[in-house]
Parts: structure tokens; sequence; C-alpha cells
């Protein structure tokens, strides 16, 4: 994931609303949102080159998602997948989830990781002292710490909260959110050391480039009856999509 936009109890129907796009390299091999079939509790999009996760959920209303954390230089490719947290952390693989990743946080490449039921979530970054409970607001989170006011981030909160007060939230009008791929104008663009070209061509919500660039776009609402809406629509590198839609009633 390179962008997830959420706001926690800003609407009266939905309390929790939740848009992502996930920016990866074309060549990476993945399946788009389904029930996994080895874990059919998880309802995801998976990465087949590592086994992890950008962004699921289970059927009790937990749900996780990832962004790396842009460092240039920084990442070593001997550790762990970042994407297994997600999984991980869905499938209960560890005991007492809280001290376990404090302890092992430091043993991935940098991260930030959105966790919990959809009714008390969480953000732990391994570049952040500690875990953050969060409150009713709406918040941004690309790669960097969670509501750094980069381009993409400050863009896509008006752009969220703009839809929130529309009259009649949809899907797919929360979609055309994460499809906006207006570009940054030069000084406005962060310094994260990866170079101009590079800070501009992921300036943007949605990304295109020929080798990388946005490959899912992950819409997800969850109702005050708790019931679950997600709807994923997929990229390919010629700009071709296909959709996929899950809904279903969280489990006690």
């Amino acid at each position: 994931m390179c962008l997830i936009l959420f706001a926690i109890n800003q609407h009266p129907e939905f309390p929790l609303i939740l848009i992502a796009n996930r920016d990866e390299y074309h060549a990476r091999p993945s399946k788009p949102l389904h029930w996994w079939s080895t874990t059919p509790q998880l309802l995801g999009g998976q990465d087949l080159e590592s086994c992890g996760s950008w962004l699921a959920l289970n059927r009790q209303g937990k749900l996780a998602a990832i962004t790396n954390f842009r460092e240039a230089g920084a990442n070593q490719l001997q550790r762990p997948s970042r994407g297994h947290l997600v999984r991980d952390y869905l499938l209960g693989a560890h005991n007492n989830w809280h001290p376990w990743l404090e302890q092992n946080a430091q043993s991935y490449n940098g991260f930030n990781l959105l966790y919990g039921r959809w009714d008390q979530l969480c953000w732990r970054s391994n570049r952040y002292p500690a875990t953050r409970r969060l409150e009713p607001a709406i918040y941004g989170l690309s790669n960097h710490l969670l509501d750094t006011p980069w381009p993409k981030v400050e863009r896509g909160k008006q752009l969220l909260q703009q839809s929130i007060h529309q009259q009649n939230l949809s899907l797919d009008n929360l979609l055309a959110i994460l499809q906006n791929d207006q570009p940054v104008k030069q000084n406005q663009l962060p310094d994260t050391g990866i170079g101009l070209q590079w800070e501009q061509r992921l300036a943007p919500i949605f990304i295109r480039s020929e080798h990388y660039g946005t490959r899912a776009s992950t819409v997800l609402l969850v109702d005050r009856q708790h019931h679950i809406q997600v709807k994923e629509r997929s990229w390919n590198q010629n700009g071709s999509f296909s959709d996929r839609y899950q809904q279903f009633d969280i489990e006690p």
C-alpha cells in the first residue's frame, strides 16, 4: 500500500470508511481480492511472491493494512516481508500481539501498520516510538508517518471529506478519489532521497508508469448494522481494470 485514507465516525451511516491504493511493480505477482483458500476466514489481496497481503480483513471485523516507509537505500532484502504483518495479525499467528509487535518491529524494513477491529483501530510504525490508538477523525497514511502532509495525503483527505458530506455516498464515488492522477508542482514535492524524477512520479494519488504504478484500489465500508462492503479495482499495466466485490455481516 502506498496510500490509505480513512474516516472514523465521520459519517452518520458508516462509522468506518477506508479507501486505499496499492502501488507496486507490475511484474510482482499477486492475486486480487478473494477469500484465501488456505485460510478461508481471511479476505484480501495476496502477494504471491511473499504470501503476505497489503490489505485484508476477517469475518470478525478485524482488518490490517500496511504501507512501506520510504527510506532511500535503507531496505535490507534479507528481512521478512512486511506483508506478513497483515496476514499474521489477522490469523492470530502470535500470542499477545502488541508485546510481540513491540519486540519484533525493528526486524522489518520501515513500515506503517494500521490494524484492529473496525471500531478500534491502531497505527504502528517502526519509525515512531509507540503505538497510537486512533480517535474519530479523517486520517491519511502514505510512505511516511501518519498524517504527514504530503500532497497526495492532503488532497486525498480533502476529497474524502467532500465525499462524506455528499448526500449519496457510494463505492464508485470513493473509487474515483483513488483514480485522481493530478500531478504535483515541483515546489510541493517531498524530498525523501529518491531523486526528483521519482518524487514526481510517485506524488499523485494514482500512479501511472511503465514498470511501477497503482495495482489495486480498494474501498471498504462498515455500516452501523455491522455489515461490511469491499470493492477492489485491479489495474493492469496497460490501464485496463477488473472489479471484485464482497459483502458480509460481521460475526461475533
